[in-house]
């Protein structure tokens, strides 16, 4: 027979249980917190359909503000690999587009601009390569390809929330007719 944890031991063992739950429902709520009081913005993409064996179908999303021009870039060290930078976006009709990359975040904005954290994925000599962490969107099983292939031929559209505090998720992705 097991003998019982003495009453300390199960006191820590009771926070260390309520500090994992804690944690779980922390990550939730940011998540639906970035949904519910994030600016809805849309951007310009291309799908590529791999396959994950663990999660399944999903759809790789190559944005149009993936890569921008190396002259957005407003510091005057050149970035670096791996370096986090925020991406400033303003409307362009329907869509939002790149229209200056910094090293740190710019303190004012435009009320009609929004700031994208990114780091720099690949420098090129007249270009940056830049990651959101927006580049997965899953898919119901079976729907990857047939949304590559729509997307080929039409524009797809992926409408974004961005927090005030920066973080972003996908909420929509739609291939326009």
């Amino acid at each position: 027979m097991a003998t019982p944890l003495p009453s300390n031991h199960r006191r820590w063992v009771l926070l260390l249980v309520a500090a994992q739950m804690l944690f779980i429902l922390a990550v939730a709520a940011a998540g639906y917190a970035t949904t519910v009081y994030g600016r809805v913005v849309t951007l310009r993409t291309l799908p590529v359909d791999p396959r994950d064996l663990l999660y399944g179908d999903y759809v790789r999303l190559n944005y149009t503000i993936s890569q921008v021009p190396i002259a957005l870039w407003q510091e005057i060290s050149l970035p670096r690999r791996r370096q986090a930078v925020y991406v400033v976006l303003r409307p362009a009709g329907e869509m939002y587009e790149a229209v200056r990359v910094f090293a740190q975040e710019p303190m004012e904005v435009p009320a009609d601009q929004i700031v994208l954290r990114g780091w720099i994925a690949d420098r090129y000599r007249r270009s940056l390569h830049i990651r959101y962490n927006l580049e997965r969107y899953y898919v119901p099983e079976g729907k990857g390809k047939e949304l590559e292939r729509k997307g080929r031929r039409h524009t797809m559209l992926v409408r974004v929330s961005i927090a005030p505090w920066g973080q972003a998720r996908i909420t929509e992705a739609q291939v326009q007719p």
